[in-house]
């Protein structure tokens, strides 16, 4: 397993030999991570009888921020 640092430096590097215009796909998934990372620690406690299943919409929402898969959807769907 690498370390730390190792996994930040090969990080950036993988960064750097993306196009600009792929890194806000990163960022999207990266926020997408840290979301269902904080959603896990937010998840009810079996003891309390609640279920620790987690609602497959809740762990979606915000995993899709790019527009760019709604685009000319209007068109696609409703032209002839």
């Amino acid at each position: 397993m690498l370390t730390h640092q190792r996994l930040e430096q090969e990080l950036s590097v993988k960064l750097a030999q993306l196009p600009a215009t792929k890194w806000q796909d990163v960022l999207d998934f990266v926020n997408f991570l840290v979301y269902q990372q904080t959603s896990r620690i937010k998840e009810p406690s079996v003891a309390s009888g609640e279920s620790t299943e987690p609602d497959p919409l809740e762990v979606f929402v915000g995993a899709v921020a790019h527009g760019a898969l709604a685009q000319a959807i209007d068109e696609a769907v409703y032209s002839s």
